[in-house]
């Protein structure tokens, strides 16, 4: 079983930084061999949230919500992930889920986007996201800018073209 946290990021404890620094360094830098400089400076700011899924004191899942001082800006989804261990159990769906509720709590009409690694466009399509822009490059590995449909689609798009 899976114990949800969704966190401001001033709540994060020193273990649960670590955590999702070193999940977020396990996948994106090493088994994607993708060199990069994932602290970003966003992760403790304004009023950027972490959703993180734990499984016996181990995190499995994780998500990071970027939510821009310019209230015109899209809350950005990011840093989306499953632990190697834990692939195949559908928490992709569950982590998305819980990222959803969070942004809902906290930011009821603001307009959602997210970059795609673009082989999982058809996983967001699944909770509504659609591609408002071409695929792009994002440090070797195809992606797409992907955002919620409805009336947020327009805005998203306006801002990304």
């Amino acid at each position: 079983m899976i114990q949800w946290q969704d966190l401001h990021h001033s709540d994060l404890t020193v273990h649960s930084l670590y955590a999702l620094l070193k999940l977020r360094c396990e996948v994106f830098v090493v088994e994607q061999t993708c060199p990069y400089q994932d602290i970003d400076g966003d992760d403790l700011v304004g009023e950027n949230r972490h959703i993180l899924g734990w499984r016996e004191n181990e995190l499995v899942a994780y998500a990071r919500i970027l939510k821009s001082e310019d209230e015109f800006e899209p809350v950005v989804i990011g840093r989306v992930i499953i632990s190697g261990k834990a692939r195949g159990e559908k928490l992709g769906y569950q982590l998305m889920e819980k990222t959803l509720e969070a942004c809902q709590k906290q930011w009821p009409n603001k307009a959602l986007y997210l970059g795609a690694q673009a082989h999982l466009q058809s996983f967001y399509g699944h909770f509504g996201f659609v591609p408002v822009t071409e695929v792009y490059d994002e440090d070797g590995i195809p992606h797409v800018g992907m955002a919620r449909e409805g009336e947020s689609l327009a805005i998203v798009s306006e801002l990304v073209y």
